[in-house]
């Protein structure tokens, strides 16, 4: 339920707190978070996936409902990324290395990696973009066959 909440419910709060204001003001951007874990299942991962996949579906929904206001919706899916949360994962050599056998890019991400594609989406350039979801996984979905 805790994952839910945060993920899911809590995205889904924070989207309908700003949404007002946005409107009010002409317009605006949203980024939701995601993760490849809600694109395809994972060992180990199941609620968290799913959480993930519910803010993935709430991207988009939201893109098709506030466009006439403006407002764009987009969603980051990052792989795995060098932070605290997947610590275990990129610091577990036996985790780590099929994962990094079978990545393209053959390393794991650094949050600068992400935060490039933030600003982007949160910048001008990206007025004409709303309801994608931007994979960011150093071609593990391609990978897989799923790209």
């Amino acid at each position: 339920d805790k994952i839910l909440d945060t993920n899911a419910k809590g995205m889904f709060r924070v989207c309908k707190a700003v949404v007002p204001h946005m409107e009010a003001q002409g317009g605006g951007k949203i980024i939701n978070l995601a993760s490849v874990a809600g694109q395809r299942p994972s060992p180990g991962m199941g609620v968290y996936g799913i959480s993930k996949a519910a803010v993935i579906m709430l991207t988009r929904v939201l893109a098709l409902e506030l466009g006439h206001a403006n407002i764009q919706v987009n969603a980051i899916a990052p792989g795995v990324i060098k932070t605290r949360f997947s610590r275990v994962l990129w610091q577990t050599e036996q985790i780590a290395e099929p994962i990094l056998a079978h990545l393209p890019l053959g390393r794991f991400g650094e949050p600068e990696d992400v935060a490039g594609l933030a600003l982007y989406l949160a910048s001008p350039a990206s007025d004409y973009v709303t309801g994608a979801v931007f994979v960011v996984d150093g071609g593990m979905n391609v990978a897989a066959g799923l790209g």
